[in-house]
């Protein structure tokens, strides 16, 4: 399969599991839209957890490079950078193509803790726990480890919330409750 191909039809996948979830969006459906041979995906894919895979390991290098690099830019000082997540959630939460967290997503529709779907849900939490970490790090936080701990936890609920309810003032909320966290170090 050329590269092209390849990507096309990973990107195509991934923003139709983002949107309608893993088990509801159909090969055919993803087939059609990508405009490729249903050989060519079994090719090189094998099967539709295959593809599956591949698309949540794309999506996990991106979101935790596009995190990193707009909270860096956000937070100007590496002593900001804890809270600029917040607003680089909130800019998330605000575009047209935020339907949730598609690690969430895949977690509960693959709920068995050794599927590999899940594996790799866990796998892009513990890449996002540790990019947090390395922001406590750089902010000088005493005990880094819990502080990144407590603003995962923030970090997680306000993209639940908002996934939930549709509501996009929640990274905002969060950032207050984070606020108040920092402050009592």
């Amino acid at each position: 399969m050329s590269l092209k191909k390849k990507d096309r039809l990973v990107d195509t996948a991934l923003r139709l599991f983002c949107r309608y979830g893993y088990r509801a969006t159909g090969i055919d459906t993803i087939l059609t839209e990508a405009g490729v041979a249903k050989m060519t995906l079994y090719n090189h894919f094998g099967t539709k957890e295959g593809l599956i895979l591949a698309a949540l390991e794309k999506r996990d290098e991106e979101h935790i490079a596009w995190l990193a690099s707009e909270t860096q830019t956000r937070a100007g000082a590496p002593e900001d950078g804890l809270l600029a997540l917040f607003d680089t959630l909130d800019a998330w939460f605000a575009g047209d193509e935020f339907h949730g967290c598609p690690f969430l997503k895949a977690s509960s529709e693959f709920d068995d803790h050794n599927d590999p779907v899940h594996r790799a849900a866990l796998a892009h939490k513990g890449h996002l726990l540790a990019l947090i970490r390395e922001l406590a790090e750089a902010a000088g936080a005493p005990d880094p480890a819990r502080i990144a701990g407590e603003i995962y936890m923030l970090v997680e609920g306000a993209t639940v919330v908002a996934q939930l309810t549709g509501d996009r003032s929640t990274a905002a909320r969060a950032k207050q409750a984070a606020e108040v966290l920092l402050a009592a170090g």
